[in-house]
């Protein structure tokens, strides 16, 4: 099966792919014992929109997933990891 995207939906792939590998990023600064579950969290977050359409939800949850990861950035910055 061959799936046709229209650039929009190329574009919009290729943002949650970079939010995704931003996430998974930022989990290898959290402590030891938090990464395995951070990392699964953050799978299941993925996971549970991936059969998502409808772009204007997946542009909000981008966003969302982008508000999500600066607050975790800034938590671990202010752990010192």
């Amino acid at each position: 099966m061959v799936l046709a995207f229209d650039l929009q939906d190329f574009l919009l792939r290729a943002r949650v792919l970079k939010l995704y590998r931003q996430a998974l990023r930022t989990a290898q600064r959290a402590p030891a014992h938090a990464r395995v579950e951070l990392r699964q969290t953050i799978r299941q977050e993925m996971e549970k929109n991936r059969n998502c359409n409808d772009k204007q939800r997946i542009r909000f949850l981008i966003s969302e997933g982008l508000e999500r990861l600066k607050g975790l950035d800034e938590t671990l910055d202010m752990q010192g990891h």
